[in-house]
C-alpha cells in the first residue's frame, strides 16, 4: 500500500471523527450551566475536541509511515 493511500485514509478517519464529536448527539452531553475554570463546559469541549484532531491531524500529515 502507497504512503499517500494511508495518510489519505488516516485523513478520512480524522474527518469522520471530527463529525461525530461536532454533532448534536455529543454536544449536547456537554451543554450543562457549569464550568471549567470559569469557561463554560461546552465552549473547553469544542476548544480541546478542535485541539485534539488539529494534533492528530498534524501526527497522520508528518508521519514517515
Amino acid at each position: 500500500m502507497d504512503d499517500r493511500d494511508v495518510k489519505g485514509q488516516r485523513l478520512i478517519a480524522l474527518f469522520v471523527l471530527g463529525c461525530l464529536l461536532f454533532n448534536y448527539p455529543v454536544l449536547s452531553l456537554f451543554n450543562a450551566a457549569a464550568a471549567v475554570f470559569g469557561v463554560p463546559v461546552l465552549y473547553a469541549y469544542i476548544f480541546a475536541a478542535w485541539f485534539a484532531l488539529v494534533a492528530l491531524m498534524g501526527l497522520a500529515v508528518e508521519s514517515r509511515r
